[in-house]
Protein backbone atom coordinates (compact mmCIF):
# COMPACT_ATOMS: atom_id res chain seq x y z
CA UNK A 1 0.00 0.00 0.00
CA UNK A 2 2.91 2.33 0.75
CA UNK A 3 4.43 1.80 -2.69
CA UNK A 4 1.12 2.50 -4.39
CA UNK A 5 0.50 5.58 -2.25
CA UNK A 6 4.00 6.86 -2.96
CA UNK A 7 3.74 6.54 -6.75
CA UNK A 8 0.37 7.96 -7.77
CA UNK A 9 1.27 7.71 -11.48
CA UNK A 10 1.62 3.94 -11.14
CA UNK A 11 -2.10 3.53 -10.70
CA UNK A 12 -3.10 6.32 -13.07
CA UNK A 13 -1.11 4.77 -15.93
CA UNK A 14 -2.36 1.21 -15.28
CA UNK A 15 -6.13 1.01 -14.86
CA UNK A 16 -7.25 -2.45 -13.83
CA UNK A 17 -3.82 -3.31 -12.40
CA UNK A 18 -3.45 -6.93 -11.28
CA UNK A 19 -0.92 -7.66 -8.54
CA UNK A 20 0.51 -11.13 -8.03
CA UNK A 21 1.49 -11.90 -4.46
CA UNK A 22 2.38 -14.68 -2.08
CA UNK A 23 -0.22 -16.05 0.33
CA UNK A 24 1.25 -13.94 3.13
CA UNK A 25 -0.49 -10.86 1.72
CA UNK A 26 -3.76 -11.46 3.51
CA UNK A 27 -5.54 -8.74 5.43
CA UNK A 28 -8.90 -7.08 5.37
CA UNK A 29 -7.18 -3.69 5.25
CA UNK A 30 -5.19 -4.65 2.13
CA UNK A 31 -8.25 -6.12 0.41
CA UNK A 32 -10.26 -2.97 1.14
CA UNK A 33 -7.44 -0.70 -0.10
CA UNK A 34 -7.02 -2.63 -3.34
CA UNK A 35 -10.77 -2.70 -3.99
CA UNK A 36 -11.03 1.06 -3.42
CA UNK A 37 -8.25 1.66 -5.94
CA UNK A 38 -9.58 -0.81 -8.53
CA UNK A 39 -6.63 -3.18 -8.19
CA UNK A 40 -6.97 -6.92 -8.53
CA UNK A 41 -4.94 -9.31 -6.39
CA UNK A 42 -3.97 -12.80 -7.47
CA UNK A 43 -2.61 -14.86 -4.59
CA UNK A 44 -2.87 -18.45 -3.43
CA UNK A 45 -5.22 -19.25 -0.60
CA UNK A 46 -4.32 -21.13 2.52
CA UNK A 47 -5.09 -24.86 2.49
CA UNK A 48 -8.00 -24.48 4.89
CA UNK A 49 -9.69 -21.77 2.79
CA UNK A 50 -11.72 -21.74 -0.40
CA UNK A 51 -9.51 -21.42 -3.51
CA UNK A 52 -9.36 -17.87 -4.85
CA UNK A 53 -10.38 -16.98 -8.43
CA UNK A 54 -7.49 -17.41 -10.84
CA UNK A 55 -5.42 -19.40 -8.37
CA UNK A 56 -4.69 -22.13 -10.93
CA UNK A 57 -2.83 -19.53 -13.01
CA UNK A 58 -0.26 -18.97 -10.28
CA UNK A 59 1.78 -22.16 -10.72
CA UNK A 60 3.13 -21.33 -14.21
CA UNK A 61 3.74 -17.71 -13.23
CA UNK A 62 5.65 -18.72 -10.10
CA UNK A 63 7.66 -21.25 -12.10
CA UNK A 64 8.65 -18.53 -14.57
CA UNK A 65 9.64 -16.15 -11.76
CA UNK A 66 11.69 -18.84 -10.02
CA UNK A 67 13.40 -19.76 -13.29
CA UNK A 68 14.36 -16.15 -14.01
CA UNK A 69 15.52 -15.64 -10.43
CA UNK A 70 17.61 -18.81 -10.54
CA UNK A 71 19.21 -17.74 -13.82
CA UNK A 72 19.97 -14.27 -12.50
CA UNK A 73 21.49 -15.56 -9.28
CA UNK A 74 23.15 -18.73 -10.53
CA UNK A 75 24.23 -18.35 -14.12
CA UNK A 76 24.83 -14.58 -14.03
CA UNK A 77 26.20 -14.36 -10.45
CA UNK A 78 24.02 -11.36 -9.68
CA UNK A 79 24.45 -11.84 -5.95
CA UNK A 80 28.17 -11.18 -6.51
CA UNK A 81 27.76 -8.14 -8.76
CA UNK A 82 30.47 -6.01 -7.07
CA UNK A 83 28.56 -2.78 -7.57
CA UNK A 84 29.12 -0.17 -4.87
CA UNK A 85 26.35 2.22 -5.81
CA UNK A 86 22.90 1.91 -7.34
CA UNK A 87 24.30 3.06 -10.68
CA UNK A 88 27.09 0.46 -10.46
CA UNK A 89 24.70 -2.36 -9.61
CA UNK A 90 22.34 -1.29 -12.40
CA UNK A 91 25.18 -1.20 -14.94
CA UNK A 92 26.46 -4.64 -13.93
CA UNK A 93 22.99 -6.20 -13.99
CA UNK A 94 22.32 -4.66 -17.40
CA UNK A 95 25.67 -5.92 -18.73
CA UNK A 96 24.93 -9.46 -17.62
CA UNK A 97 21.39 -9.45 -19.00
CA UNK A 98 22.68 -8.11 -22.31
CA UNK A 99 25.38 -10.80 -22.40
CA UNK A 100 22.81 -13.54 -21.75
CA UNK A 101 20.48 -12.10 -24.39
CA UNK A 102 23.31 -11.97 -26.94
CA UNK A 103 24.31 -15.56 -26.10
CA UNK A 104 20.73 -16.80 -26.48
CA UNK A 105 20.42 -15.01 -29.83
CA UNK A 106 23.75 -16.40 -31.02
CA UNK A 107 22.90 -19.94 -29.85
CA UNK A 108 19.58 -19.81 -31.69
CA UNK A 109 21.17 -18.41 -34.86
CA UNK A 110 23.81 -21.15 -34.90
CA UNK A 111 21.37 -23.96 -34.07
CA UNK A 112 22.84 -24.88 -30.69
CA UNK A 113 20.85 -27.56 -28.81
CA UNK A 114 20.81 -25.53 -25.57
CA UNK A 115 20.07 -21.87 -26.18
CA UNK A 116 20.17 -20.46 -22.62
CA UNK A 117 23.65 -21.69 -21.75
CA UNK A 118 26.64 -19.36 -21.32
CA UNK A 119 29.09 -22.21 -20.68
CA UNK A 120 30.64 -21.91 -24.13
CA UNK A 121 31.42 -18.25 -23.42
CA UNK A 122 32.73 -18.68 -19.86
CA UNK A 123 36.44 -17.95 -20.30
Amino acid sequence: MTVLDHDAELLAERPGLLLIADKGYVSAELDRYLTEHGIGLLRPSYRNRTPRPGQRLLAPIRQLIESVSDTLKGQLDLELHGGRSLAGVTARVAQRLLALTAAIWHNRQTGQPVTRSLIAYDH
